[in-house]
């Protein structure tokens, strides 16, 4: 899943000046705005990327597995226009829930996926307004 979710946002054209990122990275970008798959962009967190729970679908056939994704939309301004950082992250946000709704799948067997939750956090700091929307992509697939 989270390969796959990766995979849509470097293919994205929507998404173009956005910095898609496989986790956290350490890097030298100034970009301003990223969608951020299995981080929740706070590097003093706890880095959870994903959590699963199990349980089996039948008598020896397969195993139900539910799961949540973490997805961070991050837009930092250099002014302190905070609607304007809450406008291009919930932009950002919104190519998330475009290709799960275009595809709950996500081109894998035996999974759906939607957006389950989200938050929004807006700070300002010494470079200015940045916008987090943190997305909870949510499902169950059967292995």
């Amino acid at each position: 899943m989270i390969d796959a979710l990766v995979a849509l946002g470097q293919a994205d054209s929507e998404l173009s000046g956005v910095v898609v990122s496989d986790g956290p990275e350490v890097t030298e970008t100034s970009a301003s705005d990223w969608l951020i798959v299995g981080f929740d962009g706070d590097p003093s967190g706890d880095f959870q990327a994903a959590q699963t729970v199990g349980g089996w679908a039948g008598l020896g056939t397969g195993r139900e597995e539910q799961f949540q994704i973490t997805v961070a939309a991050i837009a930092s301004r250099g002014d302190t226009d905070v609607r304007a950082a809450r406008t291009r992250v919930y932009e950002i946000g919104a190519r998330v829930e475009e290709w799960l709704r275009a595809d709950p799948r996500l081109g894998l067997e035996s999974l759906e996926a939607a957006i389950e939750a989200s938050q929004l956090t807006q700070d300002q700091t010494d470079q200015g307004v940045q916008a987090v929307l943190l997305l909870t992509v949510a499902g169950r697939a059967f292995t």
